[in-house]
């Protein structure tokens, strides 16, 4: 009687709308990858200057892509915090944490005294507050994804998952579009080097910002209800003590695939928006030669490239629900390794090449990152969900995206200004992602709710 009196007052409980659902995680990831991409922006045209000045510009760089990393290693210790907490209390209230954590850290960034003010403590508060940013983000994606994903309708999940996977792009035209708003209203005399005043006080504009769309943000979130997984999890008696050491346990399969199949992705998407951006505006004539672009110029053609991964991000989700998100990410995987193989030819023909690398490679990364919104949640059972697919997906990113920039300007140094060995180290980034593809099986017809 009791547990059917529970059913029943769950079945009457207040639903989240379609609406509200969607709403909901594309709001909370579009503030997070803002906020993500802000800090990757400053990484390039800020931090050397203000935070490293080493004299070298190339060591400068490196430095910043460095502490650009060290989030990424923060990130699986998010995944673990709140995804206990998701698993425990619910997915509501930890999504409210993540993003409050983020929106602070990044805030505070933009109030940061530099280098040139109080030395070497400028770097370790920036070091801080971008452990701050990977340790958010590790509970944010989860979280988002499991509302989108728990609450779609049936034979809808990878749809409904590709919306918080539009916060990506949408984080990047929004980002990038008000940096470059702010450049041209400062603008340099030096093409390869902001203006004075953007170096003052323009960079801090995009970070202070961030505060505002955290209050949109909360104010969406605060309105969502508990999905009925979570709340059948509660009821029956199946929330873990320890979710992580019960996915650890009893899942340690699906957490090394479910890392793997975001490895590829993961190089991909940080190629294509940091390291690109280096290289894009590096001249031709530079001690490390790149394609020689103004930054208002290359910009522009990224935003216009990211454009088409929305899009298919978006169509990716009526694909994997059609034809399954394994045999739908095999497909891409392999496009991604040619992808890779192909940089040196199709940069070779000039402008039209460069604007085609960049339409091709963030097509690529919307087909690959809209059906992991879906995939990932579906490894596992909802009372160790959250923790399990962000543990996947967090330590992906230290596999993949944290070392990605480092790695490709070390093989761009080393090929002397080619991007040769950088296209071949995504192409076997994709071979190791393709492999675990291979030995998985299809998640679309598990039952959300168990």
């Amino acid at each position: 009687m009791a547990s059917t009196l529970a059913a029943t007052a769950r079945n009457a409980a207040p639903a989240n709308s379609r609406a509200r659902v969607l709403l909901a995680s594309l709001v909370g990831t579009t503030i997070e990858f803002y906020d993500f991409y802000v800090y990757a922006t400053a990484a390039v045209l800020v931090f050397p200057h203000l935070f490293f000045p080493t004299g070298n510009d190339t060591t400068a760089l490196l430095a910043s892509f460095a502490v650009f990393g060290a989030a990424m290693v923060a990130r699986p210790l998010g995944a673990i915090f709140f995804g206990h907490m998701g698993d425990k209390r619910g997915r509501k209230i930890t999504l409210v944490g993540a993003l409050l954590t983020m929106g602070i850290a990044t805030f505070l960034i933009g109030l940061l005294p530099t280098y040139g003010t109080v030395g070497w403590l400028a770097p370790a508060m920036l070091v801080i507050l971008r452990l701050a940013q990977g340790f958010a983000l590790g509970g944010e994606w989860s979280g988002a994804a499991l509302v989108a994903t728990e609450n779609a309708p049936p034979g809808k999940r990878a749809i409904f998952g590709t919306f918080p996977q539009l916060g990506a792009p949408l984080g990047f035209i929004i980002a990038n579009g008000l940096f470059l708003l702010i450049a041209a209203l400062l603008p340099s005399d030096d093409p390869s080097r902001p203006s004075t005043a953007f170096l003052e006080w323009g960079w801090r504009i995009p970070f202070l910002f961030s505060a505002v769309m955290v209050i949109v943000g909360l104010w969406v979130r605060l309105n969502l209800v508990e999905s009925n997984a979570f709340e059948k999890t509660v009821e029956t008696g199946k929330v873990q003590k320890v979710p992580l050491a019960a996915a650890f346990k009893l899942h340690w399969k699906e957490l090394i695939l479910g890392t793997f199949y975001m490895l590829a992705t993961y190089v991909l998407f940080y190629l294509m928006t940091t390291f690109s951006l280096s290289y894009g505006r590096a001249g031709v004539n530079a001690p490390l030669p790149g394609l020689g672009f103004d930054y208002r110029t290359f910009v522009l053609m990224m935003i216009a490239g990211v454009v088409f991964f929305g899009i298919f991000t978006l169509a990716s989700g009526p694909w994997a629900d059609r034809w399954g998100r394994r045999k739908t990410l095999i497909w891409v995987t392999l496009g991604i390794i040619l992808f890779g193989l192909l940089w040196v030819p199709i940069l070779s023909l000039g402008t039209f090449g460069v604007m085609a690398w960049l339409i091709l490679g963030f097509t690529l990364m919307g087909m690959t990152f809209g059906p992991m919104g879906a995939l990932l949640p579906e490894l596992f059972p909802a009372n160790v969900r959250y923790t399990g697919s962000g543990i996947s997906y967090n330590v992906s990113s230290i596999l993949g995206a944290a070392v990605a920039p480092f790695i490709a300007v070390a093989l761009w140094s080393y090929g002397g200004g080619s991007p040769f060995w950088v296209g071949v180290y995504l192409s076997a980034m994709g071979l190791l992602t393709l492999i675990a593809l291979v030995l998985g099986k299809e998640t679309k017809d598990v039952d959300i709710n168990a």
